[in-house]
């Protein structure tokens, strides 16, 4: 039988907390990234010129059909060379914790372009030939009609796949990353405590989540009002 010993995880937190800190830059930049690169594809898949629509289009379902831990795995191989021969940055520059941006960023825009152009689309058609009637260009009705409107709607969604994000960031463990999944790993191999911090690791996502998902929830209602 195995024995709990707990010690660990108290005397650890401050090294924890380090690990969560990356966690959250990722899901942070990702979620934003994501959303504004995704708001560009919706805009092109939905454009009417048909090469901007192919190529929003294969670039979501390339992103969509491939496994994240691979795209993470390929930018880890690519990003370092892209980082400094490129854009002439030092090796200094912590690669893994770029790749994993540039990746997760990417990635997660694929994801933020459908919710994006569903929201759009959902948008009363009536409104958009209201917009043009005023003289509003195909944009200007875009920025001040549609996207106000589709993103009030969409906000319930956009939170719930940050959500998502923010799980699949322990992924970065393939990277050897040290995030809040790796450090816990890393801290209970060291001390001989494995159980016991993945334990803790998987109580503490399980928790944000938890509170993440019933701010959603409210959020929703306040939204259908």
């Amino acid at each position: 039988m195995h024995h709990f010993n707990w010690s660990s995880v108290v005397s650890s937190l401050p090294t924890l907390w380090t690990g969560a800190i990356i966690t959250f830059k990722i899901t942070l930049l990702a979620l934003v990234f994501g959303i504004l690169w995704g708001t560009v594809l919706a805009l092109l898949r939905l454009s009417g010129v048909k090469p901007l629509e192919w190529f929003a289009k294969g670039y979501v379902t390339l992103f969509r059909s491939i496994p994240l831990v691979m795209v993470l795995l390929w930018f880890f191989l690519i990003v370092p060379q892209f980082l400094q021969n490129v854009l002439g940055l030092s090796a200094e520059v912590d690669i893994r914790l770029a790749s994993a941006m540039v990746a997760f960023s990417l990635f997660e825009a694929a994801y933020y372009s459908e919710i994006i152009r569903a929201g759009i689309q959902a948008v009363s058609r009536g409104q958009v030939n209201a917009a043009f009637a005023l003289g509003m260009t195909y944009m200007q009705a875009m920025k001040l009609i549609i996207l106000p409107q589709a993103f009030r709607a969409m906000v319930p969604l956009l939170l719930t796949q940050a959500i998502v994000l923010f799980q699949d960031t322990s992924l970065v463990y393939v990277i050897s990353l040290a995030d809040f999944f790796r450090t816990a790993t890393n801290v209970g191999d060291r001390d001989g405590t494995t159980v016991e911090m993945v334990l803790f690791a998987g109580a503490c996502y399980f928790v944000v989540c938890l509170v993440a998902s019933g701010l959603v929830k409210s959020l929703q209602k306040k939204v259908a009002r």
